[in-house]
């Protein structure tokens, strides 16, 4: 026979054609703004008949839109389409990422899952779907038939806590050579405090085992009735659930068109219809039954209203509450609300030795009453990824221009049980709360790209190999963390020269050969290989510095000047620069003297002074020489 197993979740099976009421219906409005309705396979926009406005498909990292073989059987235009992810083509892992979701919020997600023989090949896959680092659900084949004809809904709650993380990444992830198939994908706000947040922790996630609506004559709620649930919630009938009493005819169904007060409020808004219906006995035990995973535990919540008006004071109706063979709770309605008014009580139970929990409603006075139950597995969310690796690693992922095939998306490392990145290994850090990038492989896969410079990001790397692809660019100069100890970038074109910072980490294995790169290897890294290690430069015609390379011309290294020689330049511009400075001065000294050639004021007097009285003195010995000729005596001639 068929088996179809889904671990973590609770499947609701769609009916064939499911009767809906085409009436106009006014949308919920979403609590906190913010909520979407995916139509993964379909190119547009729709609204189906309960006025939800289905997006076109969006928020998907690959894969391939099909339609299901009978879509006629179907009632809705998201119950139609479906996209399917071949590892062939888009590797084993991939996602639906939703980006900038508000830090510290909770959500609802709810998704359609059908095959439907939509490929023909009468096999339907197995695979495992994650929200962030944490499985959700789990498909394997062979599915049920009527769950592989019909779907099946699936939904829990999570939180997103404070993060770096620019997305939320719904992920999934195929066995084998089997395609992931996702017919529609809801996402909902709720509120932060909703299921007792406070005392499971932001740190769990709370997945749908079973949500029960007891008297109800069918499943209701979103995408099934017109009946609103403002989490975006669906209820099925408790029919199939209920395993005593025995004798059918000792179970009544209690209903009521009055309004039931304490519906609808913060923080869990649990809907009125809920309320308006009930199952009690008319002697002897209620008893319920919900299939679970033993390794797990379990939020059991329980929904009371006393809507028999027959009920008019407390203690008229008492009985206990037991699950598992435990007795939890001692109820009295009446007394804790009055009439028509809702009351609920939650429970945790761990420890499972079966995988059945059973409820048990036992009488005390009266006869049990019950309107409802819903049980959650609580899932701890499992490590992620550093978040600051994440970044480095996405960032890799576009400079290295990394093919679809490989499958890189969603978190590097998580889940945990799923394999990493394709070339990527990981391990648990120190303090075992996160996963590091311990390991790059990526030799001869094609790559065309650079290393970005994120790449220093990976602070725990301890082997990178790029080699034999056709990456250019440099070598970046983060490259070179303590933690690295073999590199291998060879045969590839790269240029520049080696970056310092190699010489910072524990490099045993160095292969460098076959690029374009020059300049003056570092010394401390080319002693790798007289420390028992390996290194490899060779086919670089531009490097030097080191035995088996050429010498590098004088202040020269690392493809540029070396710090000598820019000293010697900026000693030698200095010294040009005060020659210049000093002819500048004596020419502008020159030129300032040229200009004022003539003799002082002063000295030009005492010259013309002196001119004058020479001239007067020869005046006066020619007129006596002149006189002295005329027979005159001269005065200096003696008498």
């Amino acid at each position: 026979m068929p088996h179809f197993l889904i671990l973590y979740s609770f499947v609701i099976i769609t009916f064939s054609f499911f009767f809906c009421n085409s009436t106009s219906i006014p949308p919920t409005t979403p609590l906190y703004g913010l909520s979407y309705h995916i139509n993964c396979g379909s190119s547009s926009n729709t609204t189906d008949s309960f006025n939800t406005t289905w997006l076109s498909d969006r928020f998907y990292t690959g894969g391939v839109t099909a339609v299901v073989s009978e879509p006629l059987r179907f009632r809705l235009p998201s119950e139609k389409t479906l996209r399917f992810f071949p590892p062939s083509s888009y590797g084993k892992k991939n996602c639906y990422s939703f980006p900038s979701l508000p830090p510290s919020s909770r959500y609802l997600l709810r998704t359609f899952t059908v095959y439907d023989n939509y490929d023909a090949k009468s096999r339907p896959p197995s695979f495992d779907v994650a929200v962030s680092s944490t499985i959700l659900f789990s498909w394997r084949s062979p599915w049920q038939e009527s769950t592989s004809r019909d779907g099946a809904y699936s939904d829990a709650f999570f939180s997103i806590q404070n993060s770096t993380t620019t997305t939320t990444d719904l992920c999934f992830y195929g066995f084998a050579t089997d395609a992931p198939v996702i017919s529609s994908v809801e996402l909902i706000q709720i509120d932060t405090a909703s299921y007792d947040a406070s005392t499971t922790g932001d740190n769990v996630i709370l997945i749908n085992y079973g949500r029960v609506s007891c008297g109800s004559d069918g499943q209701w709620g979103p995408g099934f009735t017109a009946d609103t649930d403002r989490f975006g919630r669906s209820w099925q009938s408790d029919i199939e659930f209920r395993t005593g009493p025995k004798d059918y005819d000792l179970v009544h169904v209690l209903s009521t068109d009055n309004e039931v007060s304490g519906v609808d409020r913060e923080p869990d808004y649990f809907p009125m219809k809920v309320y308006q219906s009930a199952v009690t006995v008319s002697e002897g035990a209620l008893e319920y039954e919900l299939s679970v995973d033993a390794k797990m535990d379990y939020l059991v919540w329980v929904h009371f209203a006393e809507i028999d008006s027959s009920v008019k004071k407390e203690g008229e109706r008492v009985f206990d509450v037991v699950i598992n063979g435990k007795n939890v709770s001692r109820v009295d309605i009446y007394k804790e609300v009055g009439g028509f008014a809702a009351y609920s009580e939650h429970y945790m139970v761990k420890n499972l030795s079966t995988s059945v929990l059973s409820l048990k409603l036992v009488t005390v006075v009266g006869a049990p009453v019950i309107s409802g139950i819903e049980n959650y597995a609580l899932v701890p969310n499992d490590p992620s990824t550093l978040p600051l690796q994440v970044i480095a690693m996405k960032a890799l992922k576009d400079s290295l221009r990394i093919p679809d095939r490989m499958g890189w998306n969603g978190d590097p490392c998580a889940p945990t049980s799923w394999d990493a990145w394709e070339g990527v290994t990981c391990l648990m850090n120190k303090d075992k709360r996160a996963l590091v990038i311990s390991e790059i492989d990526l030799g001869s896969q094609g790559l065309k790209g650079y290393i970005s410079d994120e790449i220093s990001l990976l602070s725990d790397l301890v082997s990178l190999n790029l080699s034999s692809n056709s990456l250019e660019g440099e070598i970046p100069s983060g490259l070179g963390q303590k933690s690295l100890i073999r590199l291998d970038l060879s045969n590839n074109q790269l240029i520049g020269s080696i970056p310092d910072s190699l010489e910072s980490s524990s490099l045993q294995l160095v292969l460098l050969n076959d690029n374009l790169l020059e300049g003056q290897v570092p010394e401390q890294l080319y002693s790798v290989g007289v420390h028992g290690g390996a290194i490899d430069l060779s086919g670089n015609k531009g490097l030097c510095g080191v035995p088996s390379l050429p010498s590098c011309p004088m202040f020269w290294e690392h493809g540029g000047l070396s710090t000598g020689g820019k000293i010697a330049i900026s000693f030698s511009c200095i010294f040009v620069l005060c020659v210049v400075l000093l002819v500048v001065y004596i020419y502008t000294r020159r030129k300032r003297n040229d200009y004022n050639f003539g003799l002082p004021h002063e000295l030009m007097s005492l010259a013309a002074k002196r001119n004058k009285y020479q001239r007067q003195k020869s005046l006066m010995l020619l007129e006596l020489e002149s006189q002295h000729a005329k027979g005159f005596p001269s005065p200096f001639t003696p008498q």
